[in-house]
């Protein structure tokens, strides 16, 4: 009897030490994201369990876009999901990152919202605008389409709102405030009430939208297999999004404080970027859309230098 519980014991040990190594050997990791559904399967590779398969302890930090190069400079985290153009401003004012791969693209998520009387961008000369701070994606979508129709910053008033106060703004009819940059879930606020205003243009009209996940180079450099777990964990959230689509949005919803039904019509106007559309973007688009958008962010002041752009993305993580 002895024998016995003696070697269960010893049993019970080993099986607890090895379970404590296989947790040690986790590497520890801080992303920070916003509740922007095409960040959503981070999430859900979080949750669902599929960093931890590939060996990372991931904590992610909801962070607003004009504060997260902020935490990266301190070192609160060492990873990050924003948009393409960001990363040129992150860059530009000495907040070292490095793109590893994509994650979205909007096809409809992100857009201007107006009030009843707007019925078209060149309108908004003189008018108040709400969006996010300078060097957001907001500001930066606002600066796009203000320019592609004969506009600028400079010709209208901008009111630092994050995109859930903007959308809410509108929503409410909110005095002094004639049009507002956001998306979704929040853009859906504005579908859903077209007597407060609606919505004059979206990345469906002006495709510049596009987030990409990225860290800074020494967690690259010191951590070579976390950045590869990083993105196959990414992969592998994608995939069981195709393969069990309820339960996924169910996992993503919850995060937004939204039903599996309401997240599965947000998404919609987004497309998540596979392993194969990743590897076709790196190949050239992702360069030529970071010359444009480099040269806009300079003309709108939002820059000073245009950094080194061929050091923004490191694509050995995709295969």
């Amino acid at each position: 009897m002895i024998k016995k519980f003696t070697a269960l014991a010893v049993a019970a040990a080993l099986t607890a030490f090895g379970a404590t190594a296989a947790q040690a050997q986790d590497t520890k990791v801080t992303v920070a994201i916003s509740g922007w559904t095409g960040f959503a399967p981070l999430t859900l590779a979080k949750e669902a369990g599929l960093f931890k398969k590939h060996g990372l302890d991931v904590t992610i930090k909801k962070i607003p876009q004009k504060d997260r190069h902020l935490a990266i400079a301190s070192g609160d985290v060492q990873c990050a999901a924003t948009t393409v153009e960001t990363w040129i401003v992150w860059n530009a004012n000495g907040v070292e990152t490095t793109q590893i791969f994509q994650l979205d693209k909007s096809f409809g998520a992100d857009g201007m919202v107006v009030k009843p009387g707007i019925t078209k961008i060149s309108d908004l000369k003189g008018k108040t605008v709400a969006a996010s701070a300078p060097g957001t994606a907001p500001y930066f979508a606002l600066a796009w389409m203000l320019k592609k129709n004969g506009l600028t910053i400079k010709d209208v008033s901008v009111v630092n709102l994050e995109p859930q106060a903007a959308a809410n703004a509108i929503v409410a009819g909110t005095s002094g405030i004639d049009a507002a940059m956001t998306y979704e879930p929040y853009l859906s606020a504005v579908r859903a009430k077209p007597e407060a205003g609606k919505i004059i243009a979206t990345t469906l009209d002006y495709p510049m939208v596009m987030d990409t996940f990225g860290c800074t180079p020494k967690f690259l450099a010191d951590n070579p297999k976390a950045a590869k777990a990083l993105a196959d964990g990414y992969f592998d959230a994608v995939a069981m999004i195709k393969a069990e689509p309820k339960k996924s949005f169910e996992i993503m919803g919850a995060d937004v404080k939204q039903t599996a039904e309401a997240f599965e019509k947000s998404q919609a106007y987004l497309r998540w970027q596979d392993r194969a559309a990743n590897e076709k973007f790196f190949a050239g688009e992702h360069a030529a859309f970071s010359k444009e958008a480099a040269d806009l962010l300079l003309e709108a002041g939002i820059i000073r230098k245009i950094p080194d752009l061929s050091k923004l993305a490191d694509t050995r993580f995709l295969k």
